[in-house]
C-alpha cells in the first residue's frame, strides 16, 4: 500500500531542547524527541510509509530546523523523503528569496509556517509575501490549525476568520491545515466546503481518535481533501495507523487519504 506522511520532521538538538516540548513529551510519554536518522527511516518503514515530507521549523528566535538541514536529511534517502521549507516572517523579502531557493534549487515541495510558534494568525500581513511566493512557484502552503499541544495560545490556529480571509484574498493558494483543527471542527469543515483549495491533514492524531465529523467527511464528500500525517517523532506513523480499519473507508477513500491526495497536491 502506498502511504505518504504529510507532516513529519527530523529534529535537531535546537528543536529538541525547546521548553514548549515539555507538554508534548508528557502527553506522548516520551523523554525526548531526538531520533537518529536511522530511527526516522525505521519509523517510516514500520508503518509502510513510502514518502515522508520532512519540515523545517523557523520561529521568531530563529531556525529550529533549517532548510539546509532538511535538505541534508532528504539527501540521505531521496527516494523516501521530500522537503517542506520554513521561513522568517520578519524578513519578507528574505522569505521570498528563500522559498524560491528551496523550491527551485533544493526541490522542496511546500512551505510550512506554524502560527502558534509566532503567535501570529495567518491573516497577518507578514504572511502575505509567503503566499505570493507559494502561488508563483506552484507549491502548497502548510500550516497548523486547532488548539496547541504546547502551552501557547491556540487562537492563531482558529480557522475563521483568519484562514477564511487568506483563502478569500488568495483564491489560487493551496492550503493544508495540519493537526485536524479541533475544537473548531465546524469551522474547518465549512472552509473545506467553501474553498476547493483548502485541505486537512490528520497529523498529531492517531486515526482512531479523529473527530467523528471529520471521519464522516473523509468517508464521503471530503475524500479528496484529507491527507494522512503523523507528526513524527511526537507520534510514530505506525501508531497513528494501527486502527485504520476502524474508519470504515472504502478502497478509494483509503487510497486517497493515505497517499493519493498528497501525491496530487504536492506533485510527488
Amino acid at each position: 500500500m502506498d502511504i505518504v506522511d504529510a507532516w513529519a520532521q527530523h529534529p535537531t538538538e535546537r528543536f529538541a531542547q525547546q521548553p514548549w516540548l515539555a507538554t508534548l513529551l508528557r502527553w506522548t510519554k516520551q523523554e525526548s524527541v531526538a531520533p537518529s536518522p536511522a530511527d526516522t527511516l525505521a519509523a517510516a518503514d514500520a508503518a509502510g510509509v513510502r514518502t515522508s515530507l520532512l519540515s523545517a521549523w523557523h520561529g521568531p528566535a530563529g531556525a529550529l530546523i533549517t532548510n539546509d538541514e532538511v535538505a541534508a536529511m532528504v539527501a540521505t534517502a531521496p527516494d523516501r523523503y521530500a522537503g517542506v521549507a520554513s521561513v522568517d516572517l520578519d524578513d519578507p523579502m528574505g522569505a521570498v528569496r528563500e522559498i524560491r531557493r528551496c523550491v527551485q534549487e533544493l526541490g522542496f515541495v511546500g512551505v510550512r509556517v506554524v502560527p502558534w510558534l509566532w503567535n501570529l494568525p495567518p491573516n497577518d500581513r507578514r504572511y502575505y509575501p509567503v503566499y505570493v511566493a507559494c502561488v508563483e512557484l506552484g507549491v502548497p502552503f502548510c500550516t497548523q490549525i486547532g488548539h496547541t499541544g504546547p502551552l501557547c495560545p491556540s487562537e492563531p490556529g482558529r480557522p475563521i476568520p483568519y484562514l477564511d480571509e487568506v483563502l478569500l484574498d488568495f483564491p489560487e493558494l493551496v492550503v493544508i491545515g495540519g493537526h485536524v483543527g479541533y475544537p473548531w471542527m465546524s469551522e474547518v469543515l465549512s472552509l473545506a466546503t467553501k474553498y476547493p483549495n483548502f485541505h486537512i491533514d490528520t497529523s498529531a492524531y492517531a486515526v482512531h481518535r479523529l473527530p467523528s465529523e471529520l471521519v464522516e467527511f473523509l468517508r464521503g464528500r471530503g475524500r479528496s481533501r484529507v491527507l494522512f500525517g503523523s507528526n513524527w517523532p511526537m507520534l510514530a506513523p505506525a501508531a497513528c495507523l494501527a486502527r485504520l480499519d476502524d474508519l470504515g473507508l472504502d478502497d478509494e477513500a483509503k487510497g486517497l487519504f493515505l497517499a493519493g491526495n498528497a501525491r496530487r497536491i504536492f506533485k510527488l
